[in-house]
């Protein structure tokens, strides 16, 4: 049987290389859905491109208030909605990239950073581009910066998850997917409950995450293979150990 992709030189010396952020077997799929997530974040970008009210569908959902949600629950967005912010995702991705060396995934532990960056940076670039405000002109909210956050910290710890179980194509992507999904419905519940997004924010930011975070997947693992001379995740030439 053959051994899941990504599957590292110290299981098996000589067999296999470095493993890989985003499993080969993943990619295809991925690279899928990266494509067509951007797609959505530009056509509602363009949509609600310099609007200051919540659109159609923002409205069918549920009406932006500052006070959507009450007693208990509120304490809870509030929570989410803390790390979210700079002190609170710092301190979540510095447990990530500790949890990543801790357990040998230098790789790994890069991926958080880039990936948690370049979704923000993301986020907050496109906000500047779109214009679209909340509560007053200076409340940039499309999309959703907490949300895609949210969604890219999911969507990483699940792609470290399916290489650590082994787990095939279909049981990775649905992992991958649901991690992703469950992320970023919390986040944006907490997100829109407190005033903050429009339903349609959440939904850019969720879609923003998607396209991001397995571009930079893709991108870290090409780039440490051309720095270690070896490509992740295939079997070595038969008989001769893959260079260091």
């Amino acid at each position: 049987m053959d051994r899941p992709a990504g599957e590292d030189l110290e299981a098996d010396p000589g067999r296999f290389t470095a493993r890989a952020v985003l499993p080969p077997s993943l990619r295809p799929r991925f690279g899928l859905i990266a494509v067509l997530a951007a797609l959505v974040v530009v056509t509602l970008g363009v949509r609600y491109s310099g609007h200051s009210a919540p659109g159609a569908v923002d409205s069918w959902i549920h009406r932006p208030t500052a006070d959507n949600v009450g007693p208990p629950w509120r304490q809870v967005a509030l929570v989410l909605d803390f790390l979210g912010e700079p002190v609170g995702s710092a301190t979540v991705i510095a447990a990530g990239v500790a949890g990543c060396l801790l357990v040998r995934r230098p790789r790994a532990a890069v991926l958080v950073l880039a990936g948690a960056g370049a979704t923000v940076g993301t986020t907050t670039l496109l906000k500047h581009v779109v214009g679209r405000t909340i509560h007053g002109p200076g409340n940039l909210s499309y999309p959703s910066g907490h949300t895609a956050f949210a969604t890219a910290l999911a969507l990483m710890a699940a792609l470290f998850a399916t290489d650590r179980l082994g787990l095939g194509r279909a049981a990775g992507t649905s992992l991958v997917l649901g991690a992703g999904l469950v992320a970023g419905v919390v986040m944006g519940w907490a997100e829109v409950g407190l005033g903050a997004h429009y339903p349609t924010d959440a939904f850019g930011g969720w879609c923003t995450a998607l396209a991001v975070v397995p571009a930079t997947a893709w991108l870290v693992d090409r780039t440490a293979d051309r720095l270690g001379g070896r490509p992740s995740g295939r079997r070595a030439d038969a008989g001769r150990r893959a260079p260091l």
